[in-house]
């Protein structure tokens, strides 16, 4: 099965929380509401300039394709 780069992700527990699923390397859960993740990989050992600036583009991405997601259903 291929499966999409990101995910939307609710919990009846927390109606008012946004959550993205990052389904590929590094994979994380972020809450869109307060930016909090949650990651699903060990980061230690990789290069810490590098994996920053990923990070940061993926997170970006995030909040992009909820965007997207939203206004498709407008």
């Amino acid at each position: 099965m291929n499966l999409p780069k990101f995910l939307l992700a609710d919990n009846s527990n927390h109606p008012e929380d946004i959550f993205v699923l990052h389904t590929e390397y590094p994979r994380f859960l972020i809450n869109l509401k307060d930016d909090s993740i949650e990651w699903f990989e060990d980061l230690e050992g990789e290069n810490e300039q590098d994996l920053a600036n990923e990070l940061e583009n993926l997170i970006e991405l995030a909040g992009q394709f909820y965007d997207s997601e939203m206004e498709g259903l407008e």
